[in-house]
């Protein structure tokens, strides 16, 4: 019952005009948006609706949550959604944004950019946010980063796994991703060509620092490492290096906490 109310839900924020400030937004912060057009265009801006009207903005640290903030954060979040369902946000409920970075209390780990906790939060630095999209190629995006982690999340745990789009893709994808994070791990050369460094802590943060460098770095990722190029083009079921969709936007099927610095 929840969820037909949701799809109803959803389907009116869709028929409501898209604000005229929101393209600009898009334009000065976005570069990516520029490369969508026709269904893909409309359906972008249509997620991008949904997730800035349905999640819950929180200012922190002195921050000011303008209509800027919220389409610049939703375009990073929708970005990794667009070629799945919005239905992989379900469990996400409300977004934190700080002015830049920012220290928990009584906390010894240094300075946070971002982190996706297991409630159905997002915290990111907004100073963070824009710097990581005004550079489309240096595979280093804090929000696209995190919202990776609540993807990761959605099967249950921050593990590195996500919910795949079939039962048969869970080995194919251990195996490849398994190889290259001990391969990162190991400080081979094509893996710290493609990643960051940051990926070697751990399986979760593999597949969010190989997140940021599928959509990022597209064409040194199928170059060099193939294999894992075609697990995550196969996971979200577009093809960043040539542009194009290999795959429906799918269907639901069917839920620890991490810092990015």
């Amino acid at each position: 019952m929840f969820g037909l109310y949701r799809r109803f839900r959803r389907g009116r924020l869709v028929e409501r005009p898209l604000p005229d400030a929101w393209l600009g937004y898009l334009g000065e912060h976005v570069p990516f948006f520029a490369d969508l057009d026709g269904e893909l265009r409309g359906r972008f801006l249509d997620y991008l609706k949904i997730f800035v009207w349905e999640k819950h903005w929180i200012a922190a640290g002195g921050m000011e949550i303008t209509d800027e903030v919220k389409v610049v954060i939703a375009a990073a979040a929708v970005r990794l959604a667009l070629h799945l369902d919005m239905t992989i946000y379900d469990r996400l409920t409300e977004i934190v944004v700080y002015p830049s970075h920012y220290k928990h209390p009584d906390d010894d780990e240094g300075i946070i950019f971002g982190e996706a906790q297991d409630w159905g939060t997002v915290v990111l630095s907004w100073e963070a946010v824009v710097q990581g999209l005004a550079n489309p190629r240096d595979g280093h995006d804090t929000a696209t980063h995190e919202f990776a982690h609540v993807l990761d999340r959605n099967d249950g745990s921050f593990d590195g796994t996500p919910e795949l789009r079939a039962f048969g893709d869970y080995r194919p994808w251990a195996e490849v991703m398994s190889r290259h994070f001990l391969a990162l791990r190991d400080r081979e050369r094509d893996e710290r060509r493609v990643l960051r460094d940051y990926g070697a802590t751990n399986e979760a943060e593999f597949f969010a620092v190989a997140t940021e460098s599928f959509f990022e770095k597209p064409r040194q990722m199928k170059e060099r490492t193939p294999d894992l190029y075609e697990e995550m083009m196969r996971f979200y079921g577009f093809d960043p290096a040539d542009g194009r969709e290999v795959a429906a936007p799918r269907k639901k099927r069917r839920r620890k906490k991490h810092r990015t610095r």
